[in-house]
């Protein structure tokens, strides 16, 4: 198959959809490759570097997309890529449909076959090319959350771990899950005090296991959570739905509850956010105020740390492209119900159902899909 793998352009993404590692394996097992000059730049990787393991350079992205069948990004199509993909495209990367219409209306129009990393399951049903940069996210929720709590930046002046004779920064994390567990260890080994919230009584007592107690575990619950944001210093949002839009658990009537300069840190932003107040910010402008609450709801977290990141990325996704690249789509999906659950636009029609029912869309599976 004849791959090819853009320069990303989403502003301030720095990842690149293959790396030469990657490349190297696609090449070895016979498929073309094609990389837009300068692509891997942004994590250490020079044109010469993918040469040399045997991928192509190719001058821009309009070569890219007409020389290859799959394309292979970190971060969703933008406009004018979405306008190059042609009903013979495979295009394998994060989509975040639920809370982006104009972007399913888009992929559905140009008729190619779109299947999202974060859909994408295993045999437990877990999400395992979501995992990479949900742990990426976990602990940078915690790393930015500190810096935004300083003075300096509009904050409360805590230092997350307080010293001797001082307490400690209250951090709630909203989510049990991947992201929540890694923001969790940030935490405590910063020395804060930390309650992580989740609905699955089961997962509560996992976590109380994995931090040996050292960490508060609480239900979700409505009333809990509004009173542990009044108590907060720094809340992160870690809450997931597979496929869907991410829930509102911190309302607006809540910030008016919280500290000035306490934080808000949104991981579930892709998804639409789990504070009623977010929307999506950059890393050229990644913080706003709404109540004398800071909140950061950068849409590309992961992207600020563009070398870890990537390899974390490829290491979770070259698997998967050695087996769309090897079977092509139809066999690939077929045979592999988990990589199946990751489609999401297929033959003009939404494929996935969580995904069309947030968008208010009928849900179809292509005809060619055997299940």
């Amino acid at each position: 198959m004849r791959i090819g793998a853009p320069k990303e352009i989403k502003v301030r993404e720095y990842r690149v959809g293959l790396t030469t590692d990657s490349a190297a394996e696609l090449v070895r097992a016979g498929h073309e490759v094609f990389i837009e000059t300068g692509a891997g730049l942004g994590v250490g990787l020079s044109d010469d570097d993918y040469v040399a393991i045997g991928a192509k350079i190719l001058p821009d992205a309009d070569s890219v997309f007409a020389s290859a069948d799959m394309i292979v990004k970190v971060k969703e199509p933008q406009a004018v890529e979405i306008a190059r993909l042609r009903p013979h495209h495979l295009l394998f990367t994060y989509l975040h449909l639920a809370p982006d219409p104009d972007q399913a209306e888009a992929l559905r129009r140009s008729g190619c076959t779109a299947i999202a990393y974060e859909t994408v399951t295993d045999s437990r049903g877990r999400l395992p090319l979501l995992r990479p940069m949900s742990e990426v996210a976990g602990r940078m929720s915690v790393q930015v959350g500190a810096h935004y709590l300083e003075k300096t930046q509009g904050g409360r002046g805590l230092l997350l771990g307080g010293v001797p004779g001082v307490a400690p920064a209250n951090v709630v994390i909203l989510g049990g899950g991947v992201a929540g567990t890694h923001a969790a260890q940030m935490a405590l080994g910063a020395h804060a005090d930390v309650t992580v919230f989740d609905r699955s009584a089961e997962r509560l007592g996992e976590l109380d296991q994995i931090f040996n107690g050292m960490i508060k575990t609480a239900f979700s619950t409505g009333a809990a959570v509004e009173k542990a944001v009044a108590e907060a210093d720094l809340v992160i949002g870690a809450v997931l739905v597979p496929g869907a839009a991410a829930p509102k658990l911190i309302t607006r009537a809540m910030l008016k509850t919280m500290r000035p300069g306490a934080v808000l840190v949104d991981i579930a932003i892709d998804q639409g956010g789990c504070f009623e107040t977010s929307r999506p910010t950059t890393h050229d402008d990644p913080v706003f105020v709404v109540d004398d609450v800071i909140h950061y709801c950068v849409a590309n977290m992961p992207g600020a740390v563009a070398r870890t990141s990537a390899f974390a990325l490829n290491n979770a996704t070259l698997p998967y492209a050695l087996e769309l690249a090897g079977k092509g789509a139809a066999r690939a999906l077929s045979d592999n119900p988990h990589l199946a659950n990751g489609l999401n636009v297929a033959d003009g029609e939404i494929a996935h159902a969580a995904v069309a029912r947030d968008l208010n869309l009928p849900y179809q599976r292509p005809a060619w899909l055997v299940e």
